[in-house]
């Protein structure tokens, strides 16, 4: 194929796949515009998608065509080729891509055609080798010059990845002698196969979205042959070939037309109708609703407007002087004033009884305890507390017991108003009985607990 015949087919292959496109997308347009109902549909499933959504809710898988033009050089040079002049020659190839992310997915390459060159004026030297080779590749949008639209048009994208390839060379050594890999000419060895070496293709392009099933594509491909027959000669330090494929193509989304496709959509924009959704607005509003709640009741549970340490909600005393000393209920412990305590002083310092093996005071004590807290505050006497217990159960356990006693008797004086140092506590257990343990009523009057003044 002559150079002039490769221009008139590229032209025409690519106005075709142009062609193609913008007839699907008038298609597409023209059911839009008379086909309400399916219009609907397409926003709705499209609004409906959520940014974290998962790939489900996605058409992913496309596959593509594409024609172009091969060469033995490269945009960004490399190593020089065994030949002096480089023709252009036709390529072509398919393929098939999964989106697995709005900007990354893998895709396999099929491709075939051929590179050729020759030597020119210089000698007869020339080779043309026909080729095939599968890639799979990963290919990330890189841009987009519409990305504040709800729907990218226009994606730029790279590509890398690594396959297959075989070839056969063919053409004329320098000496005039054809060669053929496959055949054995030029005295190689035939073998009836096609010669095989890993390919590495790295490449950059550009994408325009026709509509929601069609994109169009050109694209610049570099590839990188492990081995250094790919033009037929190795010379020199020349032991690895290359060559480039320039393409445009079509490529087609498969999957319901219910989905948008992964990779024309805009996150940006999707992340902006997530925010702005009237469903989700409500729920949050709701949300702070039961915050603001929550907080008013912390509020409510620590306001203690009298400022006795008792919140108002459990306070059955409210509004009580500064300085009260108040019970858990927020309500004034009345201690009895000395002169009224005097009216009983003959009360003050009796024995105080307790229940079998207990150590809570009666309330029958607590005159008794009052009118000797009276005593000792207006005296500033000190006493000694002596505890006994009756004679049942262990002589260890009494002992505790009467000193649990004599202690309870304190507490009650201290938080009476009594020093503490004027208290001293001891416990005697079951010693020194003041009635008989045989008895009932003597082991009742041993449970007690007696003043000594000192």
């Amino acid at each position: 194929m002559n150079y002039s015949t490769l221009k008139k087919s590229a032209a025409l292959s690519f106005a075709s796949l142009l062609v193609a496109g913008m007839v699907s997308a008038q298609t597409d347009s023209t059911k839009t515009t008379t086909t309400t109902t399916t219009d609907t549909t397409m926003s709705s499933a499209t609004t409906t998608a959520k940014v974290f959504g998962g790939r489900g809710q996605y058409k992913t898988w496309s596959i593509g065509v594409n024609v172009g033009a091969t060469s033995p050089t490269m945009a960004t040079g490399g190593s020089l080729n065994d030949y002096a002049k480089n023709k252009v020659e036709l390529g072509y190839g398919i393929s098939v891509r999964d989106q697995l992310g709005h900007n990354f997915g893998l895709q396999l390459d099929v491709r075939g055609g051929k590179v050729a060159g020759d030597n020119g004026s210089i000698n007869p030297g020339s080779y043309s080798t026909k080729f095939y080779q599968a890639t799979l590749s990963g290919v990330v949008n890189v841009a987009t010059i519409d990305f504040i639209r709800r729907k990218n048009s226009v994606n730029f994208f790279i590509n890398a990845g690594a396959g297959l390839a075989m070839y056969n060379p063919t053409g004329v050594t320098a000496a005039g002698v054809p060669f053929n890999f496959k055949d054995g000419a030029a005295g190689n060895v035939a073998t009836n196969k096609w010669v095989k070496e890993y390919v590495i293709p790295v490449g950059a392009g550009v994408k325009f979205r026709l509509s929601d099933a069609v994109a169009l594509n050109f694209g610049y491909t570099e590839n990188f042959i492990d081995g250094g027959n790919f033009d037929g000669l190795t010379k020199g330090n020349n032991k690895k070939d290359h060559y480039s494929y320039g393409y445009g193509g079509l490529e087609f989304t498969l999957g319901s037309s219910s989905k948008p496709s992964l990779e024309w959509v805009n996150p940006v924009a999707m992340m902006y109708d997530e925010l702005y959704d009237a469903a989700l607005r409500q729920e949050v509003e709701a949300l702070k609703g039961r915050v603001t709640n929550v907080e008013n009741a912390v509020t409510d549970l620590k306001k203690d407007s009298d400022g006795d340490g008792v919140s108002d909600q459990f306070d059955k005393c409210p509004n009580t002087p500064a300085g009260s000393v108040v019970d858990g209920s927020g309500c004034p412990i009345v201690f009895p004033k000395a002169d009224t305590v005097a009216a009983s002083a003959a009360a003050a310092y009796s024995n105080i009884q307790f229940e079998f093996d207990s150590s809570v005071l009666r309330t029958s004590s607590y005159p008794v305890l009052d009118a000797t807290s009276a005593d000792l505050r207006s005296s500033g006497k000190t006493v000694e507390i002596d505890g006994y217990a009756s004679s049942e159960g262990t002589a260890a356990h009494n002992l505790s017991l009467s000193r649990d006693r004599a202690n309870s008797v304190k507490t009650y004086l201290v938080n009476s108003g009594v020093a503490a140092s004027k208290l001293k506590v001891k416990g005697y257990g079951e010693t020194n009985p003041i009635a008989d343990n045989s008895t009932e009523e003597g082991r009742v009057a041993n449970r007690r607990v007696s003043f000594k003044q000192r």
